[in-house]
Parts: C-alpha cells; sequence; structure tokens
C-alpha cells in the first residue's frame, strides 16, 4: 500500500491527484498527516479524490487512525486515513446533493 504524507502547505487538488492515482494501481492508499492544517488539507484532498474516482463509476470509503511518525528522531502521534475502493457509485437522493 502506499503511503501518501500531506503537510498543512499541500494542494489538496495536487494530494487527490496522487491519491486518485495510486487508487488506480492498488486497491487502498494511506494517508499520513500531523496537526490540524495537514488534516484539513488530507480531508478536503480525500473529497476531491472522491469525485475524480466517482467519474468511473467507483466509490471510496476511508478509515482513520492514529499512527507514530518519527521526525527528527522524535516520535509524533498523527493521523492515517485509510483510502480504499468500496464498489460501484450510485448516487442517492440525499439532503446532501454534493454527497
Amino acid at each position: 500500500m502506499e503511503t501518501l504524507k500531506v503537510s498543512s502547505k499541500s494542494n489538496p487538488n495536487s494530494v487527490a491527484g496522487a491519491i486518485a492515482g495510486a487508487l488506480g494501481k492498488e486497491d487502498s492508499v494511506e494517508i499520513q498527516s500531523i496537526g490540524a492544517g495537514a488534516v484539513n488539507q488530507a480531508i478536503k484532498a480525500i473529497a476531491v479524490a472522491r469525485r475524480f474516482i466517482n467519474e468511473n463509476g467507483k466509490d471510496i470509503g476511508m478509515i482513520p487512525g492514529f499512527v507514530e511518525i518519527e521526525i527528527g528522531g522524535e516520535k509524533r502521534t498523527g493521523i492515517s486515513m485509510k483510502v480504499f475502493i468500496t464498489g460501484d457509485y450510485q448516487k442517492e437522493k440525499s439532503d446532501h446533493p454534493e454527497a
């Protein structure tokens, strides 16, 4: 499984392209972020990637978790998001037309 590291300065559209590309090769991809800004960018990227993937008739899911990442010899706790293909995309009628 490919691992993508996202920072608060990451461009969500670029990360979304990387997510979609990774999911075109494998069934899942892991995204790692440390800090609120980085997690925000990662979530936005997942939302954009979902739109890309929906165009191909597929949908994605995500499982969040914690991860220990070593930076400069120091262990930090970050957020890990495992993104995976869930199956065929079926737009459901809801109160949220973007969903």
